[in-house]
C-alpha cells in the first residue's frame, strides 16, 4: 500500500499523505515511504510543492503504535533518521513548499508542516506541539521551528502547554502564514500558480541563503531531540500518558 500521492501539475507538485482514515497518523512503515517520496520529490521539475492530507486532517502527528515498535533502540534510531530526512529534505528543497492545512496538524505532523516554507490553514483547522501531554518533547524540528516563529521564549510557553489553537490564533501568533476560508488546497493551488508567474528561482535563491545557515542549527537541534526522546521514552510520566491517551482519561504524571 502506499501511503502517499505525487501528482504533478505543470510547474506544481502535490504531495498529499494517503492515509486519511486514520488521520494520516505516521507510523514506522509511512515514515519510511516519506523519506523516500521527498527524495524523489526533489528529483522532479516542478518548482512548487504543496503539501496537504487526505480524510479529515492533515496530520495526527506519530501513531501511537510506533511506541511500541521503536522500543528497540535500532529501530527507533531508523525511525529518527526518517523523520530527521523528510524534514531536512524539505527544509533544503531547492523548490518553495507550501504547507495546506486543514482539520488538524499536531506533534510531529505539526513539525513537518512547519518545515515548509509558507503554511496555510484552513479557518476550521486546528494546530498543537502536544508532545508533553504524552510526556515528550517536541521531535522533527519542532523546537527549531517553534523558535525560528515565535522566539524563544513563546516556544518554550507553547511547548509546556500543548495548547490547540485554532487557525486564526496561530495566525495572530504568526505561526502560520494564512487563514483561508473555503478549501485549504485550492488556495494553496493559486498561491502556487501566482508564485509560477514570478521569477521562482530568485524567490528560491533567498530561501538557499537563509536556510544553508540554518541547516547546520537546525541538525544540532534534531540530533538533541534524538537523545532526550530516547531518555524520555523511558520515563514514568511517558508511560502513563500513553496508557492514559488509551483509557481516555487524564494522565497522573508525577515528573519522573
Amino acid at each position: 500500500m502506499s501511503f502517499f500521492k505525487v501528482e504533478e501539475k505543470a510547474n506544481v507538485i502535490h504531495l498529499i499523505l494517503n492515509r486519511g482514515d486514520k488521520y494520516n497518523a505516521l507510523h514506522v512503515d509511512m515514515l519510511s515511504e516519506f523519506a523516500d517520496v521527498v527524495k524523489r520529490v526533489s528529483e522532479m521539475p516542478g518548482q512548487i510543492v504543496i503539501l496537504s492530507g487526505e480524510g479529515p486532517g492533515f496530520c495526527a502527528g506519530g501513531d501511537l503504535a510506533m511506541m511500541k515498535e521503536t522500543g528497540d533502540e535500532k529501530k527507533y534510531h531508523q525511525v529518527m533518521n526518517d523523520i530527521e530526512a523528510i524534514v531536512k529534505t524539505l527544509y533544503t528543497l531547492p523548490k518553495l513548499v507550501i504547507s495546506a492545512v486543514h482539520g488538524s496538524a499536531v506533534g510531529l505532523g505539526l513539525s513537518i508542516a512547519l518545515a515548509s516554507d509558507y503554511v496555510m490553514a484552513e479557518a476550521d483547522a486546528s494546530v498543537s506541539m502536544n508532545f508533553i501531554g504524552i510526556g515528550l518533547a517536541p521531535d522533527g524540528g519542532g523546537h527549531f521551528w517553534l523558535e525560528q516563529r515565535l522566539g524563544t521564549h513563546q516556544a518554550k510557553q507553547f511547548a509546556w502547554n500543548g495548547q490547540q489553537l485554532s487557525a486564526k490564533e496561530a495566525y495572530d501568533v504568526k505561526l502560520i502564514d494564512l487563514v483561508v476560508q473555503g478549501n485549504v488546497r485550492e488556495v494553496a493551488e493559486q498561491l502556487a500558480m501566482e508564485w509560477s508567474h514570478r521569477p521562482v528561482q530568485s524567490m528560491v535563491a533567498t530561501k538557499n541563503i537563509y536556510h544553508q545557515h540554518g541547516l547546520e542549527l537546525l541538525e544540532r537541534y534534531l540530533a538533541e531531540e534524538r537523545e532526550n526522546q530516547w531518555q524520555l521514552r523511558n520515563s514514568h510520566d511517558h508511560q502513563e500518558g500513553v496508557q492514559a491517551f488509551l483509557e481516555k482519561r487524564k494522565p497522573s504524571f508525577r515528573g519522573n
